[in-house]
């Protein structure tokens, strides 16, 4: 069974940064797209950046240029690197491991907030 472990969240200011962290528990770690997700109260949950078994990246066009996905397969870990963070930032983020179409697995989220 494949477990993910979010870590991170916090409180920040605008205009600061937050490096967010999964750890995976379960073989193949390497083998999985990893992904992060959001959800703010009362919305949705969003699609954030995903990085790809062979470190292939892509953002939503909301945090282009400001957050970055990579991933250590070592530690079975995935980061988000969030920098110039903004109020609309604010939410609750998931962490996401996909594999063959078939295995699909969520963290239980870690709250990041954006305010003065």
């Amino acid at each position: 069974q494949v477990q993910l472990v979010e870590s991170g969240g916090d409180l920040v200011q605008p205009g600061g940064s937050l490096r967010l962290a999964c750890a995976v528990s379960g073989n193949n770690f390497r083998l999985y797209a990893m992904a992060w997700y959001r959800q703010a109260p009362g919305k949705q949950r969003d699609f954030v950046a995903t990085i790809t078994s062979g470190g292939t990246t892509n953002y939503a066009d909301s945090v282009k240029g400001r957050f970055t996905i990579s991933r250590d397969d070592a530690k079975s870990t995935v980061y988000l690197q969030m920098n110039s963070l903004k109020p609309e930032d604010t939410a609750v983020y998931y962490c996401n491991a996909k594999r063959l179409q078939i295995f699909n697995y969520w963290g239980q989220g870690t709250q990041v907030t954006v305010s003065s």
